[in-house]
């Protein structure tokens, strides 16, 4: 998904479906999990039957007092209400842009010997079908056959298409993806409506979200809050009584709603919401909440290095000459050799003269015939026109193919390829006819910013441990080029989830990202399991966090959106903790002045009336929820510090802000309703 999608997200439409919606959901069934409102529902209920009923309750005199109460608590509920469908709404408007992506699609589905043209519908798991070029995937796969160039753009808003090949950590596809070169066969690995397209939908949509422990934990408090205030205002009134002053129900009502946590009760499901919301936006999918919270909270992260650190594939990265031949003649054969070879690696080779600015005779390789590679020879290359014949390939292969045409071996040649080797990197001899020219020195190339990427997450106090299955040289080197802070080499799917269970064992919490079928069990035992779209579907079910543009350091922005969504919640409630406080000095001195005069001494606000000074806790009350929406969806900016440093943070801005507004909003909308009443 695009940036101009995600800016079109909050528009007019959205905001009027969450106004309709905040109205569904004052289905009391609905109500009753979120308890904190669901009580100032119930009172709002009660206010009502004394609106329609005022002479069953005594209350003829006080009609449009409790009218006026009846409707600020009614759209209290409303505003809680909206706060939480506006956050639902982003997610369904960014499912209805991905089922734009999902259409019914014809696929070539193989029969026997043949090919039956059926709808995707029709595919089951297991089918088999060829997808050419310029053709749709029609359904969740895996390459069998071929290697071809696929337009993720669809479900990743990236315009480069990516690399899908048979064998490896790159033959997984996605149904609703097009083919741009070549041809594939894909084997379905889902039924319909089981596709990684349709979980997408269903996930963005946040229907089932779960609740995360801490949110469960701060559930817990707000109910608590709100029993003990329960218990507060129903002593309030025998307490009045024994007094002489009578305080009605909408009195009571208006104390319990402005004294218990409505704020954050309000806001609760809005913000665990809009964290989901928000990776969504950095193109990852969070399978819950809690995936999403608890990334706030890791300590260390355990990188597959194949694919996720690295590219995977290896990479062309240096022309190495052998006996009296020059750079650029080995360079420039090499070139040739790879001119049509459509692999990773002859690609790279491309690259990497221009890299180097090194040029090539591009026209001897016109109307060449190209030898693929093959197991039985271990080399590729060219049949030029001319008659010579270009290899590159297995040094021992091409040193084989070289004496057989009468060439001799360079003495150089086995040191320069076995230096190659102990240092990680794969050798490819270079030769034309009887001649050979040199090496390609391939290495697994790490990807891009992957070194500064590992340096924010250190000052962020995460630990980054490299898993990788080669060999301990190979594995330093990589490790030093990345900057990660440790590594086990020959690693075993049993070994990276021995790792995850030591860091948990003294408890910590870990992030694991990979891509590769055998990442799957460590990606299930991490606390926050992020899978690389462009990896295996076992990879990916197997995760709670599925990142569409394969960037293992996009974990850094989850980890911030974690730490981000567990401050806005702390933060809110701190904010909506402290407004009892101001609301506390509005009401109480309004209900007992009158008998207790002294009471006047608490009235620090300069109330006009006890009137007055309930409507204006009770107005303050409602209009806050909707003012703090803006902060609930976008979040808390995330700055790192420590613990203490975060709770002075809260304190000074949302604890004293949380008491300094309602007494600054409570006296002006006082000064209004005194001018009204």
């Amino acid at each position: 998904m695009n940036s101009a999608n995600k800016k079109s997200l909050l528009t007019g439409e959205l905001i009027k479906q969450a106004a309709i919606d905040s109205i569904k959901k004052l289905n009391p069934v609905i109500m009753m999990k979120n308890p904190v409102m669901f009580v100032v529902e119930l009172g709002t209920l009660v206010v009502l039957l004394m609106v329609l009923l005022p002479e069953v309750f005594g209350a003829e005199e006080r009609i449009g007092f409790n009218v006026t109460v009846f409707f600020i608590l009614l759209f209290t509920v409303l505003f809680a209400n909206f706060a939480e469908a506006l956050a639902e709404g982003r997610g369904k408007a960014q499912a209805d842009s991905l089922k734009k992506a999902k259409k019914d699609i014809v696929a070539n589905k193989v029969v026997g010997n043949g090919i039956k043209v059926v709808s995707s519908a029709e595919l089951r798991k297991g089918d088999i079908v060829i997808v050419a070029q310029g053709e749709m995937i029609p359904g969740d796969g895996e390459v069998i056959k071929g290697l071809a160039s696929v337009d993720e753009s669809a479900i990743t808003g990236e315009s480069a298409p990516v690399i899908k090949e048979a064998g490896g950590d790159f033959s997984s596809v996605t149904g609703g993806t097009r083919v741009v070169s070549d041809k594939i066969t894909v084997k379905i690995t889902s039924d319909p409506g089981e596709s990684f397209m349709d979980r997408m939908i269903s996930l963005v949509e946040g229907a089932k979200r779960q609740k995360t422990p801490n949110e469960i934990a701060l559930n817990t408090l707000l109910i608590s809050l709100t029993l003990i205030f329960l218990i507060v205002v129903v002593t309030l009134a025998p307490i009045a009584n024994y007094l002489g002053i009578e305080l009605e129900i909408p009195v009571l009502i208006s104390l319990l709603v402005c004294l218990i946590p409505t704020t954050i009760g309000g806001l609760l499901s809005a913000i665990g919401i809009a964290g989901m919301d928000r990776v969504t936006q950095f193109n990852v999918l969070a399978m819950s909440g809690k995936a999403v919270e608890a990334a706030g909270d890791i300590n260390t992260m355990i990188l597959d290095k194949t694919g996720t650190i690295t590219f995977g594939n290896r990479m062309a990265s240096e022309f190495i000459p052998v006996s009296d031949q020059s750079l650029a003649a080995v360079a420039e054969w090499a070139a040739i050799s790879s001119v049509k070879d459509e692999t990773p690696e002859g690609r790279s080779v491309i690259e990497l003269m221009k890299k180097q600015q090194l040029s090539y005779e591009a026209s001897l390789a016109e109307g060449g015939e190209f030898i693929e590679f093959k197991a039985e020879t271990r080399m590729s290359g060219i049949d030029l026109l001319d008659g010579r014949q270009v290899r590159k390939g297995a040094v021992d292969a091409v040193k084989t193919w070289v004496a057989a045409q009468g060439g001799v071996i360079p003495a150089d040649l086995d040191d320069k390829a076995n230096a190659v080797a102990r240092e990680g990197g794969t050798p490819l001899a270079v030769a034309v006819d009887n001649v050979m020219y040199g090496i390609i020195y391939l290495k697994d190339t790490v990807k891009p910013g992957m070194k500064e990427r590992f340096d924010q997450l250190r000052k962020m106090g995460i630990k980054t441990i490299m898993c990788t299955g080669d060999n301990p040289l190979t594995a330093a080197t990589i490790a030093r080029e990345a900057g990660v802070d440790d590594f086990i080499a020959e690693s075993k799917p049993e070994d990276k989830i021995a790792v995850i269970r030591r860091e948990q064992a003294e408890g910590k919490l870990v992030a694991m990202t990979g891509d590769g079928t055998n990442d799957a069990p460590a990606l299930a035992q991490a606390d926050v399991g992020l899978a690389m779209n462009s990896g295996t579907v076992a990879a990916k079910e197997a995760a709670n966090m599925v990142d569409l543009d394969s960037d293992p350091s996009k974990i850094i922005e989850v980890v911030a959106i974690g730490k981000q969504l567990l401050m806005t919640r702390g933060a809110l409630t701190t904010f909506s903790i402290a407004n009892d406080v101001a609301k506390y000095f509005a009401i109480i001195p309004a209900m007992f002045t009158l008998a207790i005069p002294h009471m006047e001494a608490l009235n620090i606000m300069g109330l006009g009336s006890p009137t007055s000074a309930i409507l204006s806790a009770l107005i303050f009350n409602a209009i806050i929820i909707p003012l703090l929406i803006p902060l609930a969806m976008k979040g808390v900016t995330y700055k790192p510090m420590s613990s203490s440093q975060l709770l002075s943070r809260n304190i000074i801005i949302y604890g004293l802000g949380g008491i300094i507004v309602p007494f600054i909003g409570i006296k002006l909308i006082d000064m209004a309703v005194n001018l009204w009443i």
